[in-house]
């Protein structure tokens, strides 16, 4: 190793400030030997392979040896863009094992975002797919690099060597390289993560965590929800991601639990491998959760499923679809808040009251502080946050510049209210306001409402310009039958008679085959906006 890098110096520096009494103080990679017991168990569950514990930490050792040889080195990025096989897990793993900084990015990315990540991060390696869902990789990064003018070594999985273009390694010889017995000696304080936000608006941030936030924030998990170790589970959302990468790569070596992997989104056969391999958790967006309340709903061999809780987040989870998948599933399904930047901030605990369950995001997780500013009559304002699972900055200072209150609380951009003294309500972005007249309209209200709508499979709601009333609402609707028409009488009508305010009625309904999402499941309103100003000009 040649010496720190400026980035691990700064990241350090800021962490020793921010010292928390929460924080175990121990690396990722020290909990993969952890649990000697687990080694002969299948560990990770890839479609119709299965990676032994032993087998897996031999390919981690194999190819932190690799990523050594070939330079990497502390405060090096290196970039996994792979789907949820099993090599994504190890090549995490591995990264963190030679001391370096794991950068993953979710594989649905072309080369506008690829060049941007490659522009800004600089990263010594990356790892691609040759092929996936019919896109192939390759060429794809060559035209990133030649946009980021910056050239990375690349290792690709699951390829074919007589595509292969020259320089290019092959994942399987890569790891099964000379061992590197010895993990690095990494500080707890270290960058160990740098993943970059969804980017439902703008250019993404490079979010960066160390080994002790993310260490704390998988703590906090189990002990929440009481997770028993050696049990499975379930991954189908990407693990590039951070609801995957967290749960569906870290949390199984300091669980001792095997994961079971969905790369490609099947709901049916979800229920198939949870069933099969008695998964205990699993966590995700709304999509999710819909998927598999549809699919056990049509599975009347099981009365109820394995998963012991699924808390939903990533998205407005409508309160109806959790009181309907807990009845049916007998699971305990929770709303949960957080992101990338403060990944689980609260959320509903085992057992909860059904009310607070699908009403709420449930209440703050440890030590926390938090405040809401600039509340409206309402009660409604917007969230600040700071405790021990807080980010370690952005990888461009420059982000920081408006993302911090004076005091030092993280600004979530996100709305929020007080159910009772203890229990929030998110209520969506700060810009996720419709301003009516004069009076705030929350979308997600409207949202929630048209979701119990019989013809609605997904709705979102947004705000556009209108020269007498400053903004009027219109509602995007995905129905459930391709030919269904649902109009904007029939709309008023169904509202109407929910009770809700005439003002907050959509002005405008447009129909859409499906709504544009970000990775996590967020739905991109920006794209609706556009699209909605365009319809009525």
């Amino acid at each position: 190793m040649t010496g720190e890098s400026a980035l691990v110096q700064r990241v350090r520096a800021r962490m020793k400030i921010r010292s928390n009494p929460a924080w175990e103080h121990e690396t990722l990679n020290s909990y993969l030997f952890a649990d000697s017991e687990v080694a002969p168990m299948s560990f990770v569950v890839d479609g119709t392979q299965e990676i032994s514990y032993t087998e897996f930490i031999q390919r981690v050792r194999g190819f932190a040896g690799f990523l050594v040889n070939n330079g990497v080195e502390t405060g090096d990025v290196v970039t996994v863009m792979l789907p949820n096989w099993w090599e994504a897990l190890v090549a995490c793993h591995a990264v963190l094992w030679a001391g370096a900084i794991v950068n993953p990015i979710v594989p649905i990315y072309r080369e506008h975002e690829v060049s941007f990540v490659l522009a800004q991060a600089r990263p010594r390696m990356i790892l691609l797919p040759d092929e996936f869902r019919g896109f192939s990789y390759v060429p794809m990064l060559q035209r990133a690099q030649e946009l980021a003018n910056h050239r990375v070594q690349l290792v690709i999985v699951r390829g074919h060597a007589d595509s292969a273009p020259s320089g290019a390694i092959d994942f399987e010889e890569a790891s099964g390289s000379d061992r590197m017995d010895a993990m690095a000696q990494a500080d707890p304080d270290d960058p160990a993560l740098l993943l970059y936000t969804s980017g439902t608006t703008g250019n993404p941030k490079g979010v960066l965590h160390t080994h002790n936030t993310l260490v704390y924030e998988n703590r906090s998990i189990i002990d929440l929800y009481a997770l028993q170790r050696g049990k499975a589970i379930f991954m189908p959302s990407p693990v590039t991601h951070i609801t995957g990468f967290l749960y569906g790569v870290l949390l199984p070596v300091m669980l001792g639990a095997p994961v079971v992997l969905q790369d490609v989104w099947d709901p049916i056969h979800a229920v198939d491998l949870v069933e099969m391999h008695a998964c205990q958790f699993s966590l995700g967006a709304t999509p999710f959760l819909q998927g598999l309340f549809d699919a056990y709903q049509g599975r009347p061999e099981f009365s109820r499923s394995a998963l012991a809780v699924f808390p939903c987040g990533g998205a407005p989870v409508p309160p109806d679809l959790v009181l309907r998948a807990r009845e049916r599933m007998g699971t305990d399904i929770v709303r949960v808040y957080g992101s990338s930047e403060f990944p689980t901030f609260c959320s509903g605990r085992r057992n909860e009251e059904p009310d607070i369950a699908s009403q709420t995001e449930g209440r703050p997780i440890g030590p926390v502080v938090f405040r809401l500013e600039n509340s409206d009559h309402n009660g409604v304002g917007e969230l600040v946050v700071n405790g021990p699972e807080l980010f370690a900055g952005y990888f461009d200072m420059r982000d920081e510049k408006l993302a911090f209150t004076e005091d030092g609380l993280f600004k979530t951009g996100d709305l929020a209210r007080l159910f009772d003294e203890i229990n929030l309500v998110i209520c969506g972005r700060s810009k996720d306001i419709v301003i009516r007249k004069g009076e705030n309209i929350s979308a997600r209200e409207i949202e929630d409402l048209l979701f119990e709508h019989e013809d609605i499979a997904e709705v979102a709601v947004v705000g556009v310009p209108d020269v007498s009333s400053g903004e009027r609402v219109v509602a995007f609707i995905v129905a459930k039958s391709p030919d269904s028409l649902i109009r904007l009488e029939a709309i008023a009508q169904f509202l109407g008679e929910k009770g809700i305010a005439r003002q907050k009625i959509p002005e405008q309904i447009e129909h859409i085959d499906e709504l544009p999402k970000t990775p996590s499941g967020k739905v991109k309103k920006f794209v609706l906006r556009d699209l909605a100003t365009s319809h009525s000009s």
